[in-house]
């Protein structure tokens, strides 16, 4: 209790908090923290063992990026009750920030499975694939959206849910299979969004899960004719029946500077039937 009771200088009640000694003397002239004492000759501040909580809770306020007035605000009120708001407006703040970061290695950890897959796999062959289920946000077109409404309305929808950026999020485009069997391979009828992050179920379009078969073209329009028929044939020879939707996405598209160098990845459902 004795060195409880003791007054430490300013070198060592900064070593004590991990900051430099300067902090404590800005803190005091703008009257945000104070020293329990000043010697009347020197000038020398000198802090109580029992200051440390207070200042631990205003370094904490400051690496949660609160602004120095809002904490004098709070020092000059300081409750219970004031604090408690203070820090339950804070831990939302942190729960935000977390939600964002994680939609942000999300969105990494998915540019990187995409240059992974460039770099790794055999772009021209065909295989099967198992995929988790997964819930998109969708917008419907037609052969008739021409490219900049379908910048538009994905722009739309990204701003709905929030996001900062539009490539915030993965997506692409769909086609039903039923189109493709048709031989209607440009037959596109639906943009797909995949939100890095937890939203509302309702309305949005479920990719099932199951195998699927995976392709690759470059994109031109007769590089995915072909790559479809391709695709048909291989699943004829291997006695596969392909069902849903068709889903396209470009994997290279952080890496190009010309359209007509994307790598467009197609994966469609494999019916459980076969």
């Amino acid at each position: 209790m004795e060195k409880k009771k003791k007054l430490l200088t300013i070198g060592q009640f900064a070593a004590l908090h991990g900051i430099n000694k300067k902090t404590l003397m800005w803190y005091d002239e703008i009257g945000l923290f104070c020293p329990a004492a000043v010697h009347p000759e020197n000038g020398y501040r000198y802090y109580s063992y029992y200051q440390s909580s207070i200042l631990e809770t205003i370094l904490l306020l400051r690496e949660l990026d609160v602004s120095v007035d809002e904490i004098q605000t709070f020092m000059k009120n300081r409750s219970a009750a004031s604090l408690e708001q203070l820090l339950r407006e804070q831990i939302e703040n942190l729960d935000q920030k977390m939600a964002h970061l994680k939609a942000v290695r999300k969105t990494l950890a998915q540019h990187r499975q995409n240059m992974t897959t460039l770099l790794t796999m055999d772009l021209s062959k065909i295989s099967v694939i198992s995929k988790n289920e997964r819930h998109l946000v969708t917008v419907d077109i037609d052969r008739d959206t021409s490219f900049d409404k379908q910048v538009e309305m994905i722009t739309a929808e990204t701003r709905k849910y929030q996001l900062r950026r539009l490539h915030d999020a993965s997506y692409g485009t769909m086609i039903d299979t039923e189109s493709l069997y048709n031989g209607n391979y440009q037959d596109y009828s639906k943009l797909f969004i995949e939100i890095p992050f937890p939203v509302k179920k309702t309305g949005l379009h479920v990719q099932p899960a199951g195998n699927y078969v995976r392709a690759f073209y470059q994109d031109a329009g007769e590089n995915a004719v072909l790559c479809y028929k391709r695709i048909f044939e291989y699943a004829a020879a291997n006695g596969l029946t392909l069902s849903g939707f068709s889903y396209e996405m470009i994997l290279n598209e952080n890496v190009i500077d010309r359209a007509e160098d994307a790598l467009v990845q197609i994966e469609i459902p494999i019916s459980d039937s076969t």
